[in-house]
């Protein structure tokens, strides 16, 4: 009973220290140089308690982002699993906003990804992608802006689990379809930085198969946890790029094969 108490009081502390940082636009020193024994579940729970002092300041949650699903982007960060956080209100830009740097961001990088609007509730385990499509209202084209507390981008799979799995916000483009009707295993995608390409991908970059295995993936993976994706929320399936560092006067755009554009720029 002793340790469950020394074990929540540290969760409690991370998890302030990261929404201080969050809240400051300030880096800390990752957990897992100061905490040998942190796991992946103690790293959940501190976003998840991270969470609820977003909620705290009036943030409501509209959804939940799934991330390092493709092998450019664990390549680039050496991390070798995926892992999920969530969405809020007060994270979604609109496309072809502006969004403040200096004001909102401290170590930004730009993601190409599709996103799932759910018209029914999703919950594992034993989620299919049949149950996927068959839950899925419409897909759009998104751009995740990640960004870390974590000095330097020096993550382990727990420094970026409990830091909201790195999310700073995103944005959604106007285009709607229906998930049946693009293939979102050979979908292009093609991302701009100034007007000039800088990657390209397609949808069988998620998990090695499409981002529909991503989501059946994140269903079940929360199933495990309690946790339900819920009628209306947007899900993140991941990125299909590497990732793009981003600088105030930059302009991201990106375009999915069969679905639309999305962009944004930053100041």
């Amino acid at each position: 009973m002793e340790k469950e108490a020394i074990k929540d009081q540290a969760v409690k502390l991370h998890a302030k220290e990261l929404y201080q940082a969050l809240r400051g636009a300030y880096v800390v020193a990752p957990l897992t140089d100061r905490v040998s024994d942190l796991g992946i579940e103690d790293a959940y729970q501190i976003s998840s308690r991270l969470l609820t002092l977003r909620q705290g300041d009036g943030e409501r949650v509209v959804g939940k982002k799934i991330g390092v699903t493709s092998a450019a982007v664990q390549n680039m960060l050496g991390v070798r699993q995926p892992d999920f956080g969530y969405l809020t209100d007060a994270m979604e830009v609109q496309t072809g906003g502006v969004i403040p740097i200096k004001d909102q961001l401290i170590q930004p990088r730009a993601e190409a990804e599709i996103a799932f609007v759910l018209k029914a509730d999703l919950k594992g385990p034993g989620v299919t992608a049949a149950d996927v499509l068959q839950a899925t209202d419409f897909v759009m084209p998104c751009l995740e802006i990640v960004d870390s507390r974590i000095r330097d981008w020096r993550i382990k799979i727990q420094d970026t689990v409990a830091d909201n799995a790195s999310c700073g916000c995103f944005v959604l483009g106007h285009q709607a379809v229906g998930p049946r009707d693009v293939d979102l295993t050979t979908c292009g995608v093609v991302m701009e930085l100034n007007g000039a390409v800088v990657a390209t991908g397609a949808g069988a970059a998620a998990l090695g198969s499409s981002p529909v295995a991503c989501m059946v993936w994140l269903a079940n993976q929360l199933g495990t946890l309690g946790v339900t994706l819920f009628k209306g929320e947007v899900v993140l399936s991941g990125s299909l790029v590497p990732l793009q560092p981003v600088q105030p006067g930059d302009e991201v755009r990106a375009a999915v094969g069969g679905i639309g554009q999305v962009s944004v720029r930053f100041e």
